[in-house]
């Protein structure tokens, strides 16, 4: 069985994402900070009928993300695709006020969290000579918006890294994209906020990987 390994997952989109691909016959290595919430997730996944192991890490901690990792390619044999979408946070942070201090954590759990992910994966993925890179951003990742302005940063560095691994990995055999999510995830939204289903994003997932030719997918305007 392929294995699909999903960093940052969640009830939301992480766990969509799990569904369809465990439907088209991958075992799913979940990953987030929480025990109890990945105990939830394998459970309803196994409801499905998907194979499902969770592996609790925190993606700011570099040794426990591939500690996980390391853990999953353990329990599966090797990771085929790496699905990289950490909650990016709250904090409203404009252009002036970045600091370093507020800076770091995004850096921590979001550039450097998907550094260490790729690097635990990818050597199974250059030896098999096949693979899937995806890296999930906020549309602030291309045009940036000043109240987030310190996610931006992290996330422009992810989306730039996707894209210089997607011009230098296709003849390895290995599959990158960024994925840019433009809009908020749900079934509902204020009025005004353009939204979409986390069950029709995950499709998306699935024809990127399985198509293999766009550098960058963006979800909404």
């Amino acid at each position: 069985m392929p294995t699909i390994a999903i960093v940052g997952a969640g009830p939301g989109l992480g766990l969509s994402i799990a569904k369809v691909f465990g439907g088209h016959g991958f075992d799913v290595a979940l990953i987030s900070r929480s025990k109890d919430k990945l105990d939830t997730l394998t459970a309803e996944l196994a409801e499905a009928g998907i194979t499902a192991e969770g592996f609790p890490a925190d993606a700011a901690d570099t040794t426990q993300l591939t500690g996980a990792l390391q853990a999953a390619i353990t329990r599966f044999g090797r990771i085929d695709v790496l699905e990289f979408s950490p909650h990016a946070g709250l904090t409203m942070t404009s252009p002036k006020d970045v600091t370093v201090e507020t800076l770091r954590p995004h850096i921590d759990s979001l550039l450097y969290g998907v550094v260490a992910s790729v690097r635990t994966v990818l050597p199974g993925m250059l030896q098999a000579g096949s693979g899937t890179l995806l890296f999930t951003t906020g549309g602030g990742a291309i045009n940036p918006y000043p109240m987030l302005a310190d996610v931006n940063i992290a996330q422009a560095g992810q989306r730039n890294w996707a894209l210089n691994l997607h011009n230098t990995l296709a003849d390895e055999g290995i599959y990158a994209a960024n994925v840019a999510i433009n809009l908020m995830i749900g079934t509902e939204a204020p009025e005004g906020f353009p939204f979409r289903a986390p069950d029709e994003i995950a499709q998306d997932y699935w024809t990127l990987h399985t198509t293999r030719t766009q550098a960058e997918h963006t979800i909404g305007a």
